[in-house]
């Protein structure tokens, strides 16, 4: 928005400095919470989502190996290569 502010002022050349400082200032703190505080939350809800659907894919193949007959041993096996 600072950068657009700077090119409405373009006709008065001594409005230009202060609109290009806003404007630069502005993208130093759109920089900042996204390296600080966005990129980081994102990263923690991958993981969230990540952990859950390896837990539910583990659930799902548990039920289908049970309601296929298999043999528990067998099942247990395959289980615990979804465990870290």
């Amino acid at each position: 928005m600072g950068l657009i502010h700077v090119m409405e002022n373009l006709s008065e050349p001594e409005k230009l400095g202060s609109g290009i400082a806003v404007a630069f200032v502005a993208t130093i703190y759109g920089v900042g919470l996204a390296n600080l505080l966005l990129l980081p939350a994102a990263n923690k809800l991958k993981s969230i989502s990540h952990t859950h659907t390896r837990l539910r894919e583990m659930i799902t193949e548990g039920i289908v190996s049970i309601a296929q007959g298999e043999n528990p041993r067998n099942i247990e096996t395959r289980l615990q290569s979804y465990m870290p």
